[in-house]
C-alpha cells in the first residue's frame, strides 16, 4: 500500500451566492487554502472575513452558508502496471462534487462518512486536476423541509434534513455558521492484489476475578481484492494466522488468546494498560502488502438496567464492578472542527481529569470526534459514552436519509470499536422525549416516521451485529420502556432543565434520580475571554455584541432570575460577571453534591457541560478560550472521592468513591460568623466502598441565629458548609483581610489571612493573563484563618493588581457596591 497526501496547492473559489459588495469582485479569482479546513477558515486566514468569534462578526458572515464553493488542487499520481488507485476523502462537508480531470467520480451528502473512489481510469500522466465542489448545505435543508413538511427540530434552520453536525446551524450556546470545507486529509492509496478495508476488533475477558484472566480478541478483518492472502493477528506477542482466497471483498476472524492480561480501568477504579495489537496481509508467496495497528485494553463492560424497588437504574459495569459516574457533556471544542488539533484534546482532557471526571458523552448534536479523542481517553482512563448523531429533532427514516445513516453508523462502529474507553452506543440526544414530551408534535406527527425506526432498530441493529461488545440505549433521556414518560427520574436516566429554565438551582434537591446525563446552569467566560470578543462602549448586558454572545433564550433574564435569591443585583458589569460567574459555581456544586449523596440509588452525573467551542455565556465550566470558570473548581470539589455534603433536611451526607471503607468520625458545628463555636456533634459512620451514608445531625445544631454557619469536618476531607439563611437575607460585612502577594518559581502566591468572615474568595487571574491558572478559587475563611493560593504562569504579572478588586474577588464584595464600573 502506497498512500501520499494532497496537503499543498489548493485553491478556493466562490461559485454561486450571495456576496458582500465590498468581496464580489476578489471571491470570484482562486485563492489560497488550507486542507483539512473550511470556507471560514480559508477566508480569515485570507484577510476576506472578520474573524466570527468576535464582536458581531457572525451576523456579517452569514451568506458564507449560502454560497457554492469550489476547492481545487493538481497532483501526479504515477502507477505501476496492475495497480489500482483510491482517492480516499473524508469529513466532506457537506454537499459535494468531486471530479477528477473534469470526470465526475462521486457526489457525497455526508459529514461523517469516509469515501473511497477507485480513479484508475481518469487518471492521466503529469498533472490531474482535483476539484471538489459544495452547494450550500442551508439552502439545501431548507428546500428539503419546504418540499416534504418540515420536521420538529430545536433552533432555526432543519438541520435535520441532512447529515452533518447540527450544532454547526446555531445552538443555545454556539454560533449559526454553517461550514463547507474538506474536514480531513485527503490522500491517493495505490494498491495491488488485496488490502485490509478495516479491522474490527472485539475484547473480551474470561469471568472471573483478581489477576491471571485471559483474554481474546477476535479480529474482524475486511478484505478487498483478489488471489490467495494470509491474515496474521498479534497482541502482546501473541498471535494467530489465517488463510483466504479472495473475491472483491472479504472478511476474516482471526482469534487471538492472551494469558494473563491485566486488566483495563477508568480512573479512579485502577490502571488502565493498552496492549499493541497488529493484523498484517501478506500474499501466498509471504510479501507484506498491507498492515493496521492499534492500542486495545483488556475489560469487560455493561448496563446494567434492571428493575428494583427504586424503578429501573443505571448501573455502568466495568469488569463486573459498579463505576458511580462522574461525567461531562463535550461538545465540539470548536466550531471549525478541523482547528481541533491533538495538542487540544489532550489540553481539555487533561483539564477534565484535573477536575476528577471520569465519563465523557460525546453529545449527538456534534462529530464522531478525532482518533486523538478516543486514544487520549484511553491511555487516561476516560471512559466515553458515545451518542450517534441525531438530537432534538424529528428525522425522516425515509431514502436517501435511510441509507446514509445505516452506513455512517457501521463505518462509526468500525472505526472505534478499538477503543477500550468506549463503553456505552446511544442513539441519539432528546429526540424520543422530544417525540413524548413537546405539546402536541405526537399529534402533528401521526402517520409520519420521526426517528424511532433509527433509534429502536437500525441502530441496535448495527451495534448488536457490528459490537455486542458495548451496551446500548435507544436514546438520552431513556426510561427502557415505552416512551410516555422518558425523562421519569426513578425510571433509567434524566435530563434536569426545570432547573435553569423555570426554578433556580436549590430545586436540584428536590430531584432523586437513578442517573443524570444532562443538568447544568449558566454563567459567562472569563472576562478575558468576554473582552476580547465583546467590544460593546460601554460593555453592558443588552450590549448588541454582548446579545450576539448570549444564545440562550431569555438567558440574560433567568441568570438575573437565579441570581436575585441568593445575592444583590449588581452595581455594573463587573460585578454581574463576578456575580454570575459565582451563582454558577454554586449551582453546579448543589447538584454535583446532592445527587452523588444519594448514591448507590443514584449512579451518576455527567454535567452539561466541560467546554465550548466559541466564547459565550453558557453552561460550560471551561469556557472558549479554554479558561477555567469558578465552576470548574466547584465542580473538582463536588467530585472528590470522599466528600462531605449537608442535605436539605440538615441531614450529613458522606460520600465514598473509593474502592475501600471509609470509618468516617465528622465533626459537626454551628459557629458564629466569627467563628466561635456554639453546639457541637462528633457523627461516626462506616461508609463502605462507592457509596454514600447519611447521618442527623442534634436538634442544637439547627437551631440559634440564623447569620450561624454549619460546618462539617473529618480528616482528608474538605470541610462542608451550610448557610442558614441565604446572604440576601442577611447580608455580608464587607471581607477583612491580609493579603500579601510575591513571585515564586511558576508564578505567584497570594497569601490571605482573614480577619472576618470570608466567603467565596477567588482570585480571578486570567483577568491579567488569560493563562495564568490559579490552583484553588471559592474559599471561604473564618476569622484568623488563612489561605494560600498559588497561581501558575510564565508571565510577569502586576503584583498589587493580583492582590486587588476586581482580581481579588469575594461574595462579601457584592454587598459593598463600589463606583459605577
Amino acid at each position: 500500500m502506497n498512500r501520499q497526501l494532497l496537503v499543498g496547492g489548493w485553491t478556493l473559489r466562490h461559485v454561486d451566492g450571495p456576496v458582500p459588495d465590498d468581496l464580489a469582485v476578489g471571491l470570484g479569482a482562486p485563492f489560497p487554502a488550507t486542507v483539512p479546513g473550511c470556507v471560514h477558515t480559508d477566508l480569515l486566514a485570507a484577510g476576506l472575513i472578520g474573524d466570527p468569534y468576535l464582536d458581531d462578526n457572525e451576523t456579517a458572515a452569514a451568506w458564507i452558508g449560502r454560497g457554492t464553493w469550489e476547492y481545487r488542487t493538481s497532483f501526479a499520481a504515477a502507477s505501476a502496471p496492475g495497480e489500482r488507485v483510491d482517492l480516499v476523502l473524508a469529513g466532506l462537508d457537506t454537499l459535494a462534487d468531486v471530479t477528477v480531470n473534469a470526470i465526475p467520480v462521486a457526489h457525497t451528502a455526508n459529514q461523517f462518512r469516509t469515501y473511497r473512489l477507485d480513479v484508475s481510469g481518469v487518471l492521466r500522466a503529469g498533472a490531474n486536476d482535483l476539484v471538489v465542489t459544495f452547494a450550500s448545505a442551508l439552502d439545501h435543508v431548507e428546500r428539503a423541509a419546504a418540499d416534504a413538511g418540515e420536521l420538529p427540530h430545536a433552533n432555526a434552520h432543519p438541520y435535520n434534513e441532512v447529515r452533518k453536525m447540527a450544532c454547526n446551524f446555531g445552538w443555545d450556546w454556539g454560533p449559526d455558521v454553517v461550514t463547507a470545507g474538506i474536514g480531513q486529509p485527503v490522500a491517493l492509496e495505490r494498491w495491488a492484489g488485496a488490502r485490509i478495508a478495516a479491522v474490527r476488533p472485539l475484547v473480551g475477558v474470561e469471568p472471573g476475578a483478581g489477576p491471571g484472566r485471559t483474554g481474546t480478541v477476535s479480529f474482524h478483518v475486511e478484505l478487498a481484492g483478489s488471489g490467495p492472502v494470509t491474515i496474521t493477528a498479534a497482541v502482546a506477542g501473541h498471535s494467530a494466522r489465517v488463510t483466504a482466497g479472495l473475491g472483491e471483498v472479504r472478511t476474516a476472524v482471526v482469534e487471538v488468546t492472551v494469558p494473563d492480561v491485566a486488566l483495563w480501568w477508568p480512573r479512579g477504579y485502577g490502571e488502565h494498560p493498552l496492549y499493541d495489537a497488529e493484523v498484517v496481509l501478506a500474499t501466498s508467496s509471504g510479501e507484506v502488502v498491507d498492515r493496521w495497528t492499534a492500542r486495545l485494553g483488556f475489560r469487560t463492560v455493561a448496563l446494567d438496567t434492571s428493575p428494583d424497588v427504586a424503578g429501573i437504574g443505571f448501573r455502568l459495569l466495568v469488569n463486573d464492578t459498579l463505576v458511580l459516574v462522574r461525567g461531562v457533556n463535550w461538545v465540539p471544542d470548536d466550531a471549525f472542527v478541523i482547528r481541533v488539533d491533538a495538542a487540544r484534546c489532550e489540553r481539555r482532557i487533561n483539564q477534565a481529569l484535573a477536575a476528577d471526571v471520569n465519563l465523557v458523552r460525546v453529545w449527538g448534536g456534534g462529530v464522531y470526534e478525532s482518533e486523538d479523542f478516543y486514544a487520549l481517553a484511553d491511555a487516561k482512563g476516560v471512559l466515553v459514552w458515545q451518542d450517534f448523531l441525531f438530537t432534538c429533532a424529528g428525522y425522516r427514516e425515509t431514502e436517501p436519509l435511510w441509507s446514509e445513516v445505516d452506513a455512517e453508523a457501521r463505518e462509526a462502529v468500525t472505526r472505534l470499536a478499538a477503543h477500550a474507553s468506549l463503553v456505552l452506543w446511544c442513539g441519539g440526544n432528546e429526540d424520543i422525549v422530544a417525540f413524548a414530551e413537546w405539546p402536541g408534535l405526537r399529534a402533528e406527527l401521526a402517520g409520519r416516521t420521526w426517528g424511532e425506526g433509527y433509534y429502536c432498530h437500525l441502530l441496535p441493529a448495527v451495534v448488536a451485529e457490528l459490537d455486542p461488545t458495548r451496551p446500548y440505549i435507544a436514546n438520552s433521556p431513556y426510561s427502557f420502556g415505552p416512551f410516555a414518560s422518558p425523562n421519569e427520574p426513578a425510571l433509567g436516566d434524566v435530563h434536569i432543565w426545570d432547573v435553569w429554565n423555570r426554578k433556580g438551582y436549590t430545586a436540584y434537591r428536590d430531584w432523586r434520580p437513578r442517573f443524570v446525563s444532562e443538568f447544568g446552569f449558566q454563567g459567562p467566560p472569563g472576562w478575558s475571554t468576554l473582552t476580547r470578543a465583546v467590544h460593546d462602549e460601554p460593555l453592558r448586558l443588552d450590549g448588541p455584541q454582548m446579545l450576539v454572545h448570549q444564545k440562550a433564550d431569555d438567558g440574560n433574564g433567568k441568570l438575573a432570575r437565579w441570581l436575585a435569591p441568593h445575592l444583590p443585583v449588581p452595581a455594573g458589569v463587573v460585578d454581574w460577571h463576578w456575580a454570575t460567574q459565582l451563582n454558577q459555581a454554586r449551582a453546579i456544586r448543589v447538584g454535583v453534591e446532592h445527587f452523588r449523596s444519594l448514591a448507590p440509588m443514584c449512579t451518576g452525573t455527567v454535567l452539561w457541560q466541560l467546554n465550548d467551542c466559541w466564547p459565550v455565556i453558557s453552561w460550560s465550566v471551561i469556557d472558549g478560550d479554554g479558561v477555567l470558570k469558578p465552576a470548574w473548581y466547584a465542580l473538582r470539589a463536588a467530585h472528590a472521592d470522599r466528600l462531605l455534603t449537608f442535605g436539605p433536611d440538615l441531614a450529613i451526607a458522606a460520600v465514598n468513591d473509593t474502592g475501600e471503607v471509609w470509618p468516617a468520625q465528622i465533626t459537626v458545628r454551628r459557629r458564629s460568623r466569627c467563628g466561635a463555636v456554639r453546639a457541637e456533634q462528633v457523627v461516626h459512620l462506616a461508609v463502605t466502598a462507592r457509596t454514600a451514608a447519611v447521618a442527623a445531625i442534634a436538634t442544637e445544631l439547627r437551631a440559634g441565629d440564623r447569620d450561624d454557619v454549619l460546618t462539617a469536618e473529618a480528616a482528608g476531607v474538605a470541610r462542608a458548609w451550610w448557610y442558614l439563611r441565604e446572604d440576601i437575607d442577611g447580608g455580608l460585612e464587607a471581607a477583612d483581610m491580609a493579603v500579601d502577594v510575591s513571585a515564586v518559581a511558576t508564578g505567584y502566591r497570594v497569601h490571605v489571612r482573614a480577619r472576618s468572615f470570608v466567603k467565596d474568595l477567588a482570585v480571578l487571574a486570567e483577568r491579567l493573563d488569560p493563562s495564568a491558572v490559579p490552583d484553588v478559587v471559592l474559599v471561604t475563611l473564618f476569622p484568623g484563618e488563612e489561605a494560600m493560593i498559588l497561581v501558575a504562569t510564565s508571565r510577569q504579572l502586576d503584583v498589587r493588581a493580583l492582590g486587588a478588586y476586581p482580581v481579588l474577588r469575594t461574595a462579601n464584595d457584592l454587598f459593598h457596591a463600589r463606583e459605577a464600573r
